[in-house]
């Protein structure tokens, strides 16, 4: 199949080849006909699959294709460094058929936040908007969604982890309750049903495997102590091959420690955090993707925020609280059909997690030796460390420094 299979509009086509792509994804050959047909989706499919343009190529074309134009779509997404990357590629496939689109996201100036007002006024196509932002300019009457045609929520999973569930459904109250719905979805659980069901009408269903990371992805498992990762760390970062580099970590503030520790090493390091300005992570992010940054640190917001080609190397400093946020870790590297390198550190209390994530994909990841001047690292044995950890919680709990007879000081 190509994407001349589609029938689109000639100078959405000329967009399309421009960029770049080639033939569709499975989620693209199977979700852009049931969009094309104007039916409600909800789509499960994780972040590097080409979701994103699964659900623009049919939107943009239904715009060029309408007797009037009107504000048409409303993308919602979680963060603002996805709103951007959705807008960006809004420009890029609209740069051929003159679509517009704003991105509307909190954490910006004063002249930034009436700048997107100003363009509502104008006009434009498409409104790509974080919860809280949007809901800002609805209460305020500056964006009026009578004539909108599309409504689509990205990574709905995470929206609602971020506890925007109520954001999401006073949003819908300022919508036309004729609409065209569309949900994708990295995980399916029965929150994200229960929203489908009260926002989407017959919604068709499709499911592309989540669980499984992309067939390029070079796993390995470093069985360590907390001391000794920072060592271990440094060490791969030597190796040159290694030429774009995502590093996670648990905390902000593990982020910014950690960024400090690495630029001993290498100078071109950054740390992506919330306490950076909005102009700051725009920046970052620009330079990483230009390759100015070899190496970005920074927490899960990564897994789901970026989408950048061509990273070569990501390292797990601490395992994921959850086995599907390991798949979309390691799912930066290895995009669009390229190979890539996954690391992961294990300490003692994490190889539960391990554990897990193997059960979701059904293979035990490989481990490897540690450097010998590094010292050997713990005994694999996670149900051991999982009743050994219990009982540290379960003794933390009960000591007298938690009792509420503790002496007061004067």
């Amino acid at each position: 199949m190509t994407f001349d299979d589609f029938n689109f509009d000639d100078s959405l086509l000329e967009g399309l080849y421009s960029m770049g792509y080639k033939k569709p994804t499975p989620i693209q050959e199977q979700a852009i006909p049931v969009i094309l047909k104007n039916k409600d989706l909800i789509a499960c499919a994780q972040t590097g699959t080409g979701k994103t343009a699964a659900y623009l190529l049919p939107i943009i074309h239904h715009i060029l294709k309408a007797p009037t134009r009107h504000l048409n779509t409303l993308i919602i997404a979680p963060t603002r460094e996805l709103i951007l990357q959705i807008d960006q590629q809004i420009d890029g496939m609209g740069y051929f058929c003159s679509v517009g689109s704003i991105a509307i996201y909190g954490g910006n100036d004063g002249m930034t936040w009436e700048k997107q007002k100003h363009a509502l006024r104008e006009g434009v196509d498409i409104v790509c908007a974080t919860p809280g932002r949007l809901i800002a300019l609805l209460q305020n009457g500056d964006i009026n969604f009578e004539h909108l045609q599309h409504l689509v929520l990205d990574e709905a999973d995470r929206m609602l982890d971020m506890g925007f569930f109520d954001d999401i459904k006073s949003i819908i109250n300022y919508l036309p309750k004729k609409r065209q719905t569309i949900l994708f979805s990295a995980t399916m659980p029965p929150k994200i049903r229960m929203l489908a069901n009260q926002i989407a009408n017959e919604p068709e269903q499709i499911n592309i495997a989540i669980s499984k990371p992309a067939a390029g992805i070079v796993q390995q498992v470093y069985i360590v102590y907390d001391s000794q990762k920072e060592s271990l760390v440094k060490l791969i970062l030597k190796n040159k091959d290694f030429q774009s580099v995502i590093i996670f970590s648990s905390t902000k503030d593990n982020v910014k420690l950690l960024e400090r520790t690495l630029r001993q090493v290498d100078g071109s390091v950054k740390a992506f955090h919330s306490d950076l300005e909005q102009v700051e992570r725009e920046e970052i992010m620009r330079d990483f993707k230009a390759k100015k940054i070899r190496v970005l640190i920074g927490t899960d917001i990564l897994s789901r925020g970026i989408d950048v080609d061509g990273i070569s190397l990501v390292i797990n400093y601490n395992a994921p609280p959850d086995p599907e946020d390991y798949i979309h870790r390691i799912g930066r590297t290895a995009r669009a059909e390229k190979a890539g390198v996954a690391i992961t550190l294990v300490n003692e209390r994490d190889q539960i997690k391990l554990s897990k994530i193997e059960d979701l994909m059904g293979f035990e990841v490989a481990r490897m030796p540690i450097p010998s001047d590094l010292g050997p690292g713990p005994e694999y044995n996670p149900a051991a460390n999982k009743k050994e950890f219990s009982n540290f919680k379960s003794n933390k709990k009960s000591s007298n420094y938690f009792s509420k007879s503790k002496p007061k000081h004067k």
